[in-house]
């Protein structure tokens, strides 16, 4: 059993911050109040819209809840350990926050895979895309993309958790398993399989769905270059609107403030349908709030 049960995990850079911490947390409150309230706000739009049931708005919904539940698994303990003088975590919770951020990253890797899938079966291969892209097909997606990513990093957070620690002093404001594991006393055969597991973890939830997408969008192009300007308007009209999120969430994933703020912004503002379904909808709520009073 290992022993690091039942401790608990100092943050010490809580300590250096001084009176900085009040400005960051202002600044933390805010970013992730309206990220959130956007984000559920998108969501609503989504669910309440028929016309809004396809398949790329449902994944893009799953892709909004993968946003909530990373920002969520981190930002209300920073906020709790910035206007209390508890920097502390115990180490269940640490390891707790650790796998709702991995699933958060792959989650969200596996999610941007099957969107971009989706716009090349759409573009490239639009006589066939009701059959291939058929609800049924859709909740498999939605599965897959889900569930291999949840019993997979579940492997990771147990041979982690078996790995005795050295230390329980983290410089960072919340947890991370490379902060967990560089405080490890991490010379066993144990935590040579976690780094090797960990290793296949990153390959195949990281780095070959970043390839599919680089090649579903190289097949788009590809296809776009050949057609009418029309059609090659309409492709890169869609390019652009799945292109911004992707790089995002490439460069920022580990940053979990970023990516759902700017989910709004690049689907709320730059997709026709979610703009127009917002100002229906909207005007629908202000006629019912006018004909009550």
């Amino acid at each position: 059993m290992n022993k690091s049960v039942g401790f608990d995990l100092v943050f010490s850079t809580y300590e250096s911050l001084g009176p900085r911490k009040y400005v960051l947390t202002i600044c933390i409150f805010f970013v992730y109040s309206v990220a959130t309230l956007a984000n559920i706000f998108i969501m609503l739009v989504i669910y309440l819209e028929s016309s809004l049931h396809k398949p790329m708005y449902i994944f893009l919904f799953n892709l909004i809840c993968c946003g909530l539940l990373g920002s969520s698994a981190v930002w209300p303990k920073v906020l709790s350990n910035l206007l209390t003088d508890l920097h502390t975590s115990s180490y269940e919770g640490c390891l707790l926050q650790v796998y709702l951020l991995s699933i958060y990253a792959a989650c969200t890797y596996s999610t941007l895979t099957v969107m971009a899938y989706d716009r090349y079966v759409s573009i490239c291969k639009p006589l066939q895309y009701h059959n291939i892209m058929n609800p049924s097909k859709i909740k498999i997606w939605l599965m897959l993309s889900n569930l291999i990513p949840v019993f997979s990093i579940a492997g990771q957070i147990y041979l982690t958790s078996r790995i005795p620690l050295c230390s329980h002093n983290l410089n960072k404001l919340f947890c991370d398993n490379l902060s967990v594991i560089n405080i490890s006393c991490g010379t066993s055969s144990l935590s040579l399989l976690s780094n090797v597991y960990g290793l296949l973890i990153i390959v195949c939830l990281s780095v070959l769905p970043t390839f599919l997408i680089l090649l579903c969008y190289a097949k788009i192009l590809s296809v776009s270059l050949k057609v009418s300007k029309n059609s090659q308007s309409k492709a890169l009209g869609t390019l652009t609107v799945i292109m911004p999120s992707d790089m995002n969430v490439f460069i920022s994933v580990q940053v979990t403030l970023l990516p759902p703020l700017l989910h709004p912004v690049i689907y709320g503002v730059r997709t026709k349908e979610i703009r127009k379904c917002t100002h229906d909808l909207r005007i629908f709520l202000c006629f019912n709030v006018s004909k009550n009073i």
